[in-house]
């Protein structure tokens, strides 16, 4: 597939002030409100912006171009009708979606002035609301099908500083608490809203690709040291290319990097199994130096190749992570079963731990706690979220285990 730049993009995808991905600006005075709204909107693909000030929102429509403006009405928020004001006199052509109880007075005389002025109002949102509730809200403004994501270069990308890593909680399936999680690197593109991996991560030979792994590092690092002053220490774990230990002077920089303050628990590195099994020389080699500098190493998918695993000439690995193909459905199917339970076994011989990943159904999980699985990963117990909001739900997740099934 063909590089496209922010700028190509710009020009194809423009239809007016309509994108292919939506845009929505949310206008509320509480931060913490703003980022909840904005964390919704965007699981539902919407590419945000915030405004906590009547006085900033023209500069961030102008900036932005948002085909939806959501405003938060509340007593002693920002000044509602300057907010109007500004919306009018930008010529704002999009719709605005009020957020509170539609029989309130300030509801009321929101929707009133809206329609004085002659700004599209959507049918107000009443709190509390649910997922369901805020899509139907917004449906309209919905693509009916997913946009289309460009394969951006990976360079542009990290210049203009569009990637993050998202993290996913994993869980230990006796006591159902969270017990580390993993980061997995995403692309925040200014128009096309978050881009999946597969659309930039380049190949071995991308002399970029090092650059890439470096990053993965080096915010996985940071976040780790934002998530210890927000809620205390979490086991992270990161994905790197075997090729990546082929590389001394990047190795020298890993171990370097590794923080030295009492709570850091180490760093898992993941290999995919495929990698591992090609160039098992140097996977066994990193795995055993790497560990008096507090890194251990992963093998990531193992599926049905798990037999050549018995081949390396030793076993340094600290995890073994199943692929979800052999996860998903495996309640009901024995063979996916029996898969499993020989890649614990093989975990079990060497002292390393296992992690069952994609669990997405109550059975699929009942299965893999009684296949014996020490910790599990999946949409069941939470998809991957950036970092803040990994920050604000692991408390959640924590407080609620007892109630999980």
């Amino acid at each position: 597939m063909e590089q496209m730049n922010f700028s190509e993009y710009s020009r194809a995808t423009h239809f007016g002030h309509r994108k292919l991905t939506p845009r929505a600006c949310v206008i509320d005075s509480k931060k913490h409100l703003r980022s909840f709204l904005s964390d919704a909107l965007e699981d539902l693909g919407f590419v945000t912006c915030e405004c906590g000030r009547a006085d900033d929102l023209a500069g961030v429509l102008l900036a932005e171009q948002p085909d939806l403006i959501v405003l938060s009405v509340c007593v002693d928020g920002i000044n509602v009708g300057e907010i109007l004001e500004a919306i009018v006199r930008q010529d704002f052509g999009g719709k605005v979606l009020v957020i509170g109880q539609p029989d309130s007075i300030m509801v009321k005389a929101v929707r009133q002035i809206g329609d004085e002025y002659g700004i599209a109002m959507l049918p107000s949102l009443q709190t509390p609301f649910g997922a369901a509730s805020l899509r139907a809200s917004v449906a309209e403004l919905l693509p009916a099908e997913p946009a289309p994501s460009p394969a951006v270069d990976v360079a542009e990308a990290l210049k203009a500083g569009w990637l993050e890593l998202w993290y996913q909680q994993k869980i230990n399936t006796r006591t159902l608490a969270p017990d580390g999680a993993e980061a997995l690197v995403r692309m925040r593109h200014p128009a096309w809203g978050v881009v999946p991996p597969a659309y930039f991560i380049p190949d071995d030979n991308d002399p970029h690709f090092c650059k890439l792994s470096e990053f993965v590092v080096d915010r996985a690092i940071e976040d780790w040291r934002y998530l210890l002053e927000s809620q205390g220490p979490v086991d992270l774990s990161i994905n790197l290319p075997v090729s990546f230990f082929g590389n001394a002077a990047a190795v020298r920089d890993l171990c370097r990097a590794m923080p030295a303050h009492p709570a850091f628990g180490g760093l898992l590195i993941e290999i995919n199994s495929s990698e591992v099994i090609e160039h098992p020389d140097l996977a066994v080699d990193a795995a055993r130096r790497l560990r008096l500098h507090n890194i251990a190493i992963g093998i990531d998918n193992v599926g049905a190749e798990w037999p050549s695993l018995l081949e390396l000439r030793s076993f340094p690995f600290a995890e073994l992570k199943v692929d979800p193909q052999y996860i998903n459905g495996c309640a009901d199917d024995r063979l996916k079963q029996t898969v499993c339970r020989r890649i614990v076994e093989l975990a079990r011989d060497n002292g390393a731990r296992t992690i069952a990943q994609g669990v997405e159904t109550r059975a699929d999980f009942l299965t893999t706690h009684d296949i014996g699985f020490d910790l599990v990963q999946g949409c069941l117990f939470g998809k991957p979220v950036a970092v803040r909001k990994f920050a604000r739900s692991r408390p959640q997740l924590a407080a609620s285990s007892d109630k999980m099934p």
